[in-house]
């Protein structure tokens, strides 16, 4: 298992969408109907290149060439985290996707904890993100690692908004921390 993570590169996008297509067999083998409507992968992708471009989405290298996980740190979605939220006061997780190939290495959970040091580097006091309104083994997820719900948004035009936070200065994970082999850029 990588002890390391990195800012993505332009050169991860194949990666990153096996990475992620991977994730959306194994959701729909699940019963999870997640990222997988008509048109949804080519938007996502074009997002994701920009995020790379921007330095917000970084990965966990495996020893082929493969990626272990990626996470995205986004900026705060106006559809949901409003101003009395004090959206600046957040590291925002997006795109949080592990390889089965890592499943049982709590992967996903050293990923929260890294975004809680970076939000603790940028004293920031909470971590937060948004999922699928009608993913309930996600949201448990993201409850058994600290998360708390805040509330639950229902834009028409979304299919994510179950909203929850956990403070920076958790970190459930603390005895096998990832390694950041470059300095976060702070992405606006």
């Amino acid at each position: 298992m990588s002890e390391l993570i990195r800012q993505a590169t332009p050169a991860d996008s194949d990666a990153l969408m096996k990475l992620r297509i991977d994730a959306e067999e194994w959701l729909a083998s699940a019963g999870i109907d997640q990222w997988r409507s008509p048109g949804f992968r080519d938007r996502a992708l074009a997002k994701w290149q920009v995020d790379v471009a921007e330095g917000r989405t970084w990965v966990v290298p495996a020893t082929n060439s493969k990626l272990l996980g990626t996470i995205t740190l986004a900026r705060p979605d106006s559809d949901f985290w409003k101003r009395a939220d004090s959206p600046e006061s957040a590291v925002y997780v997006a795109k949080l996707i592990t390889a089965r190939s890592a499943a049982g290495q709590r992967l996903g959970g050293r990923l929260l904890d890294w975004a809680g040091s970076v939000a603790r580097d940028r004293q920031l006091p909470w971590v937060r993100l948004d999922v699928w309104r009608d993913n309930l083994k996600l949201q448990g997820y993201y409850l058994n690692e600290g998360f708390e719900h805040v509330r639950t948004e229902a834009p028409s035009h979304r299919l994510s908004g179950w909203m929850a936070q956990r403070p920076s200065s958790l970190a459930m994970h603390a005895d096998t921390p990832l390694r950041t082999v470059d300095t976060p850029r702070l992405a606006g």
